[in-house]
């Protein structure tokens, strides 16, 4: 099952977020909103002719493929993003109390985006919340880290925008957060994986310490439709 992680989005617009997924049978994508991702079967060759004709001037998408590609007619690379996909197979023994973790709710929004907006873990629109399982700590009554999950790949299931305000780093809460989010992806017989920028060291050591190893690498091409 872990080739399907060689695309997971258009495999995950295939089947856990087939409910948030738009398109025709070929190309499938998300609601901006929700996420920029786009995809296509990496052997299917009109995948971005199919999205250009689907979408309207000026739509950004996010492409992602371990291997390189180059510019498509139609569709402007604005930025290239190296990283790297990692995937859970310890088999430690995980805590089941998260006394300070809570629940984030449409309520939490609007906090969400600022914390994105600053700590950048990537995509985050008003209404990425949509993929669920969206937990945070406060402080004072402040949002001040959060995690959360994204691609539902078959048994894979996507932990993401781990993020913590820079002035309360330090402090173990993004550890906390993902062996939260390791126990109730666990709890769901699902395996996690996550994508990490390949230069942040400082995340791929928190990863690899928790029981992640690396799978591949994945680059994330930020496109514009022209």
């Amino acid at each position: 099952m872990k080739h399907l992680l060689q695309n997971p989005v258009y495999h995950a617009l295939l089947s856990g977020d087939r409910h948030l997924s738009f398109g025709n049978d070929q190309v499938k994508y998300f609601d901006e909103q929700v996420s920029p991702f786009a995809g296509f079967d990496q052997e299917y060759k009109n995948g971005f002719t199919d999205l250009h004709d689907l979408l309207p001037s000026g739509r950004k998408i996010l492409y992602a493929i371990p291997s390189a590609i180059t510019q498509p007619f139609g569709w402007q690379v604005q930025h290239v993003i190296k990283g790297l996909q990692l995937i859970y197979e310890s088999n430690r023994k995980l805590k089941a109390e998260f006394l300070n973790v809570l629940p984030l709710t449409v309520m939490h929004v609007k906090e969400m985006l600022q914390l994105a907006k600053l700590t950048k873990p990537g995509p985050f629109g008003i209404r990425t919340i949509d993929f669920g399982s969206y937990f945070g700590i406060f402080e004072n009554e402040k949002l001040v880290a959060m995690t959360g999950q994204r691609l539902h790949v078959e048994n894979f299931t996507e932990i993401s925008a781990v993020c913590t305000h820079p002035d309360y780093t330090g402090k173990g809460y993004a550890y906390n957060l993902l062996l939260h989010q390791l126990h109730l992806i666990l709890q769901q017989n699902q395996q996690p994986f996550l994508h990490v920028r390949e230069d942040n060291q400082r995340a791929i050591a928190l990863y690899q310490r928790l029981g992640f190893t690396i799978s591949r690498t994945m680059n994330f091409y930020i496109m514009r439709r022209q």
